[in-house]
């Protein structure tokens, strides 16, 4: 009874072995046909929902409204902001920097735009946007600079965890 029960078993085991490459097969076909057609859409949901939140901002900042402007960052003690070597932490002094700087005594904000940015992918719920930032003064002036600004996709949104820019010199 033994030795007929190791011939079942050593059977099974030649079956198994022989359908396991058409299984693996089927599995990766089906594993690259899911993940081939993802990244694409996964890029353009990515590209749309972050590029809303930076057009929010600019609409935001070119009525003069700097808490309009931060909401597109994530409103928290741990936001991060890096600009021209100064570092600064948590939302509420972002926010407070912001104001000293462009809404201070004799100070003006300017119209916003970002003339070249692109937005990498980093995963369904991250993403990396960089390029130009540019603020046209009502004196003519124009600042420009570099901006690179990580996003998280959180329950209320896209929205900026990690800000470093900087303007441009001369």
């Amino acid at each position: 009874m033994a030795s007929v029960c190791g011939e079942v078993a050593r059977e099974e085991m030649r079956v198994s072995r022989s359908f396991l490459p058409t299984v693996l097969s089927v599995a990766g076909l089906t594993a690259l046909a899911v993940f081939a057609s993802a990244p694409a859409s996964l890029a353009t949901d990515v590209r749309a929902g972050v590029g809303a939140v930076l057009a929010a901002q600019v609409e935001a900042w070119n009525r003069g409204d700097l808490e309009g402007y931060m909401a597109g960052y994530w409103k928290s003690p741990d936001l991060v902001f890096f600009s021209n070597g100064q570092e600064t932490r948590g939302w509420q002094a972002t926010l407070d920097r912001y104001r000293a700087r462009y809404q201070g005594a004799g100070k003006q904000m300017g119209k916003l735009d970002f003339p070249a940015m692109d937005v990498v992918t980093l995963g369904p719920d991250a993403a990396l946007a960089r390029g130009r930032w540019r603020l046209k003064m009502p004196d003519g002036k124009e600042l420009t600079g570099m901006t690179t600004v990580v996003l998280r996709k959180r329950p209320e949104g896209w929205r900026i965890v990690h800000d470093h820019s900087s303007a441009d010199v001369g």
